[in-house]
């Protein structure tokens, strides 16, 4: 064999083995990519799972302010030393209040304004800005310092209040109102809605 062809097959093998390595590459990168999504997936299903299991719409809404409100307390019961606790717990409620506006403002806020209570609906999205103003001001001040706790309680106390005029008034009268059929696909729309942020 004279060294031209010999370097010609030398090319051909290297480059073969330059294209069966990209391969490889490549059906790792895209495996990866589906076990990423398929995680994605996984974890907004055990997010969103409590919510969906709680029943109809107002009883999972309920059960939702309920952990949140247990955060609240976590928070609350934690030493000003635990700097690094309090800031996972922020975090969390953090997420979790997002979740649960995005369920209320994209589907329960907007079957109350369909309802004929749209004075009250828009009062519960206005009172959702007040959450996110409060969440703000917790993120941008010392959480080791008494204004931290002493916000807050505030905030709690405000956000309970919020839940029971959901609980107690708003949220039976917007069932009621509903037919059973009406009631099924709110709970899906809401839970569709507390999927994408799950």
């Amino acid at each position: 064999m004279t060294t031209t062809a010999q370097q010609e097959k030398s090319t051909s093998r290297s480059e073969q083995g330059g294209m069966s390595t990209l391969g490889v590459v490549a059906s790792a990168g895209a495996a990866g990519a589906v076990l990423g999504v398929l995680a994605m997936i996984g974890r907004k299903v055990a997010v969103q799972a409590p919510t969906y299991l709680a029943g109809d719409w107002d009883q999972a809404l309920a059960a939702e302010h309920k952990a949140t409100l247990l955060v609240f307390d976590a928070i609350q019961a934690t030493p000003d030393t635990a700097k690094v606790k309090r800031a996972m717990l922020l975090a969390n409620l953090k997420h979790m209040l997002a979740k649960h506006a995005l369920e209320e403002e994209n589907a329960i806020y907007p079957a109350l304004r369909d309802a004929g209570m749209v004075a009250e609906a828009d009062e519960l999205n206005s009172e959702h800005g007040y959450v996110k103003q409060y969440l703000y001001d917790l993120e941008n001040m010392p959480n080791d310092s008494a204004r931290f706790l002493e916000t807050m309680a505030k905030f709690r106390a405000d956000i309970e209040q919020h839940m029971r005029e959901e609980e107690d008034d708003l949220f039976p009268g917007l069932k009621s109102q509903l037919s059973e059929e009406k009631n099924r696909a709110l709970t899906r729309t809401m839970n569709k809605e507390g999927f994408k942020i799950a």
